[in-house]
């Protein structure tokens, strides 16, 4: 049985995307978003990681696309869900060391592969007219 986790985009008023490093692993750039607890639903789990992870409460999601992957060797399924905040990222300085909203054209690096594969699913969808 596959992984269940979630990701988000999170961009402010100006377009900016929100960009998280973890106190631990490989201390490359990612998305908000964390595992889809047994019995919790997947939106719900979003919300819950952007108020643990750096202190947003977020409302209306939207839903860009569910992408089946890997995690550490083992399947996933990632549902990965947008939306717009007016509201400054505070790192819990648990799991998130830095949180910080970059201008889309220049996201930091090192980036993780996963970071830029839901980038692009999201990119993708909203040229969509999303």
């Amino acid at each position: 049985m596959p992984l269940n986790g979630c990701s988000i985009v999170v961009t402010d008023l100006s377009g900016a995307i929100l960009m998280l490093r973890h106190h631990y692993g490989s201390q490359n750039w990612s998305l908000p978003g964390g595992g889809v607890k047994r019995g919790e639903d997947a939106e719900a789990a979003a919300l819950r990681e952007l108020k643990e992870e750096v202190g947003i409460d977020a409302e209306q999601l939207r839903l860009v696309e569910v992408i089946e992957d890997e995690v550490s060797g083992s399947p996933h399924i990632c549902h990965l869900f947008t939306v717009t905040c007016d509201q400054h990222p505070v790192a819990d300085n648990r799991e998130i060391a830095e949180a910080k909203f970059f201008p889309a054209h220049s996201l930091p690096e090192p980036m993780s592969s996963q970071a830029r594969t839901r980038l692009r699913a999201w990119r993708e969808w909203r040229q969509e007219g999303n």
